[in-house]
């Protein structure tokens, strides 16, 4: 049996006050996106830092095992500070979290400025890594809990728009002026934010705040979110997020069980066990679990499907390929073309559906990477390689340079992040989305780690066949376990993962085939 989500309509403002009701929810989004602003800039530094110190001649040089690691080294460390997100969030709330996860970065930035020797170079951007695994759960999480069921995912991506113009404004920085000058730069974005949370431009989120008992507070948050109205315009909404709130409160164990009228003592177990129990319960739970397995596959195809592996090393390898164009002119064009894709995602999600738009963005990927790979294997010598530009070739072509412009329109069509902001219940959210986003950092240091040695062994053509395959199985199992939630409330989509049948996509395809079976 197939079971499809449907849309419920939860606290329509008034047709008067929807332009001032957008308006406060992108006003308040403001201070995440100027995070994912920083975390852009943050994880595309190392491409314009590589090609300036691989070699060089300067007092400050890399070797090239040290390139290989400092362009990897902060996807290692982002995972520890993602991990550390979730109990961070909810703990001391969105708000504070907004604020608080800018001061590594600011650490970072300073550090990277006056950097004097190579170790200055790894703290540095071990910092911004962990900086930016911390960033993960406030983003996630504060985006999608204010945000109104039928916007929902225009303002999400509208979040990941910041992300491509952080990384596309740190190519352009790149290309002007000096990298330390970038990185100092690029303070101006974290102290921004924090600004913003200090003058109260960002209110903590409804729900969180009711799961706080402050239900005064919350209702003011959702007034102002709602475009600073009045408490009778959004009173069904309220009330429905306060009958949600209600079913989170008291004891995990007893809820789980189905004991919510009985007197409990559960709270005079030892507080390492109780630990332990709340995980199995929350954590483990299959409406956790379920999202989680799909998110987590969804970052290691989208990260596996090419363009995310070359990013550190991206101007040495458009080199490599012989490209026809200038690979620093190319790196800027990868940051442009991501935000110009970033922007159509915004347009054409409502109507297209995060379901579709996903799977023909890996599919396309998957194309991109095949064709490199057949270009590097019948136009490339054996002995060309992206860490050597003393093997670059003389000859230079359009086909890869096509190829390598569409793949950067597929992933800048990927709707991972989105998704990894809607899937998952109230009561583990925050520490199954830093979580996912541990895993991701995994995947991105191991994408960008073995991109030389898949060269060294199978070199170019072998490293881009690898990314094609990991692509084209992500195409299928997208198209399997993919539900389309846009348009729909987070509560509506937490209860489609309680299901107790197996959950596939609600298909024409999947049904006809299910149907036939019986």
């Amino acid at each position: 049996m197939v079971y499809k989500i449907t849309e419920m309509k939860v606290g329509k403002p008034l047709p008067s006050s929807r332009i001032k009701s957008i308006t406060a929810q992108l006003l308040a989004s403001m201070a995440p996106n100027l995070l994912l602003l920083d975390l852009g800039m943050a994880i595309s530094f190392a491409t314009i830092v590589i090609p300036e110190l691989l070699n060089s001649s300067s007092d400050l040089s890399l070797t090239d095992t040290q390139a290989s690691w400092f362009g990897s080294l902060s996807f290692l460390t982002q995972p520890f500070g993602a991990l550390l997100s979730g109990p961070l969030v909810d703990h001391i709330g969105r708000k504070k979290a907004t604020f608080l996860v800018n001061i590594p970065h600011v650490i970072a930035w300073i550090l990277m400025y006056f950097a004097w020797n190579v170790p200055t170079l790894f703290i540095a951007n071990a910092l911004l890594g962990i900086g930016t695994g911390i960033m993960e759960a406030p983003i996630n999480s504060y985006v999608g809990e204010i945000s109104e069921p039928s916007i929902r995912g225009s303002l999400c991506t509208v979040t990941q728009l910041f992300l491509s113009i952080g990384v596309s404004g740190m190519y352009f920085l790149g290309s002007v002026v000096k990298w330390q000058t970038a990185a100092i730069m690029s303070l101006a974005i974290p102290f921004t934010a924090m600004f913003l949370v200090i003058i109260g431009a960002v209110p903590d989120t409804p729900v969180w705040l009711l799961s706080q008992g402050r239900e005064e507070d919350a209702l003011k948050s959702l007034c102002y979110l709602r475009g600073w109205t009045t408490e009778d315009n959004v009173r069904e909404e309220f009330d429905k997020l306060v009958v949600y709130s209600k079913s989170l409160e008291g004891c995990v164990v007893c809820w789980k069980e189905n004991k919510l009228d009985m007197d409990c003592d559960h709270d005079k177990i030892n507080v390492f066990k109780r630990f332990f129990v709340k995980f199995n319960i929350i954590m483990l739970c299959k409406e956790t679990l379920r999202p989680l397995l799909l998110t987590m596959l969804y970052f290691t195809f989208v990260v596996m499907s090419g363009l995310t592996p070359v990013k550190p090393n991206m101007v040495n390898v458009c080199s490599a390929f012989g490209m026809a164009d200038d690979s620093n002119n190319i790196v800027v064009m990868v940051g442009v073309i991501t935000l110009l894709s970033s922007i159509v995602v915004i347009g054409v999600i409502k109507f297209l559906g995060k379901r579709k738009l996903g799977i023909s963005a890996m599919f396309g990927s998957a194309v991109c990477c095949a064709a490199l790979s057949v270009y590097a294997n019948y136009h490339l010598a054996d002995s060309v390689f992206s860490y050597d530009p003393s093997t670059f070739p003389e000859e230079k072509s359009l086909v890869p340079l096509v190829f390598f412009y569409l793949l950067t329109i597929f992933n800048g069509f990927n709707v991972s992040w989105v998704i990894l902001g809607e899937v998952f219940p109230f009561r583990s959210r925050a520490s199954a989305q830093g979580t996912a986003a541990a895993w991701n950092y995994v995947v991105m240091f191991l994408g960008s780690k073995t991109l030389i040695d898949l060269e060294l062994n199978f070199r170019l053509t072998g490293a881009f066949a690898a990314y094609a395959a990991f692509a084209f199985v992500g195409t299928v199992y997208l198209y399997f376990f993919l539900p389309e939630t846009e348009g729909i409330s987070l509560q509506e989509v937490e209860s489609y993962y309680e299901n107790k049948f197996r959950i596939f996509a609600d298909d024409w395809f999947i049904n006809k085939f299910r149907k036939s079976k019986r």
